[in-house]
């Protein structure tokens, strides 16, 4: 399966009784478990950095309450990928699509739970590695707002951006996990399972994406998601596709080179050729224009919030433009995959909101998956949401 780091499976017995009892658990190895090194994917990262001194915070309080640590798992290298591979380590095996990537950079952990080595995992997301795995494996995931939950003890990538996820193979398993980490008074938007009428949206472009790329799937979606409820869509980017993904681009640049540039250029670390052009990138960024892109981040930012504030609005899109990405798929396949998954995956990533991946299946035996983005706050809302809708819609056959 090639899910977890190589050596000895790492392993925490619970501190505590609570919520989670008798639940296992892993962690990308991004996130700190005590007495062990945290290695980001990469060798040279692995060999430059103590043992971590405590378990990162997260970590800390999944044991509390009641579950154990059984495994760190593949990250794609220091998180800089969609796709899953990692060239030191292997690729961590799609367990029902073995023919395809796992998806990164949350691979390993993505793996272990689809293989159902461990009854949940997490991840980190910051570009869309909670989400993409999640469709690929046929997994529930979940991207909380950001800030949600403390990334002490989280290796950063890109701060502004990165998020603690999780995957599960039940949707109340999710749950569950999201009743510990999340905060328990939101802090915006009210629960959308109070009664009040919920607002549930289609993004108009990310499901003209998923029909340029595979047209009977987004059929299929967009059946499904006016199962759920979502009969009106809306044009979220209003034609300005190509400037958010030019200002996600630029701010993660930017963000990746004030965590990792002097590492990087101190240490010269060996990466492998799909990793290291990107990281490349880092010598060649226009620092001056850093203020307009943040600029531009705060605008989109801003006219996310008024969206969400504006009624109960819960958007549903295909989480990924593909079902799924074939271990020998070409380099323009995976750089339109890029093109279109970021563009998509910028719209939680701008406005720090939770978005949780549903897995559904048809005749074609492939992964289809939706998501639910909520407003910034409503991760205990949105959950209870999509438990309530996926529940009462089981005519649209889970994984």
């Amino acid at each position: 399966m090639n899910a977890f780091i190589p050596g000895p499976r790492v392993q925490v017995a619970a501190t505590a009784s609570g919520p989670l009892n008798g639940l296992r658990f892993a962690v990308k190895d991004l996130i700190d478990v005590a007495s062990v090194t945290t290695g980001g994917g990469n060798p040279g990262w692995l060999a430059s950095h103590a043992a971590a001194r405590a378990h990162a915070r997260c970590v800390d309080t999944l044991l509390a309450a009641g579950a154990a640590l059984d495994g760190k798992t593949i990250t794609d290298e220091l998180a800089y990928s969609l796709e899953g591979e990692n060239h030191h380590y292997g690729t961590p095996l799609n367990p029902r699509w073995p023919h395809a990537l796992p998806g990164g950079s949350s691979s390993g952990s993505a793996s272990a739970v689809a293989n159902g080595e461990v009854d949940f995992a997490l991840g980190t997301d910051t570009g869309g590695s909670v989400r993409v795995p999640a469709a690929f494996c046929g997994l529930f995931g979940m991207r909380p707002s950001h800030d949600a939950i403390p990334l002490d003890g989280v290796l950063p990538f890109a701060p502004c951006f990165d998020t603690v996820g999780w995957f599960a193979r039940s949707i109340d398993v999710l749950a569950a996990v999201g009743d510990v980490l999340l905060p328990v008074a939101p802090s915006a938007s009210t629960a959308y399972a109070s009664g009040r009428a919920v607002r549930l949206t289609r993004v108009a472009e990310a499901f003209a994406a998923r029909e340029r790329n595979e047209a009977d799937d987004a059929a299929r979606l967009t059946a499904l998601a006016e199962r759920l409820g979502a009969r009106t869509s809306l044009d979220v980017f209003a034609g300005n596709q190509a400037r958010w993904l030019a200002c996600y681009q630029a701010v993660q640049d930017l963000e990746i080179d004030a965590s990792l540039g002097a590492w990087i250029r101190s240490a010269q670390p060996r990466f492998g050729p799909g990793i290291a052009p990107r990281f490349a990138r880092l010598d060649t960024l226009d620092r001056q224009q850093a203020a307009q892109w943040r600029t531009v981040l705060h605008e989109l930012r801003s006219a996310l919030n008024t969206l969400f504030e504006i009624d109960r609005t819960v958007l549903v899109m295909p989480t990924t433009p593909v079902a799924l990405l074939p271990k020998n798929a070409s380099g323009d396949t995976i750089g339109r995959f890029y093109e279109d998954s970021l563009t998509m995956n910028s719209i939680a990533a701008f406005g720090g909101l939770p978005q949780i991946t549903l897995p559904f299946a048809d005749e074609l035996d492939r992964p289809l998956a939706l998501s639910l983005i909520g407003a910034r706050g409503s991760d205990r809302a949105l959950l209870s949401l999509a438990r309530d809708l996926y529940s009462r819609h089981a005519s649209a056959t889970p994984q």
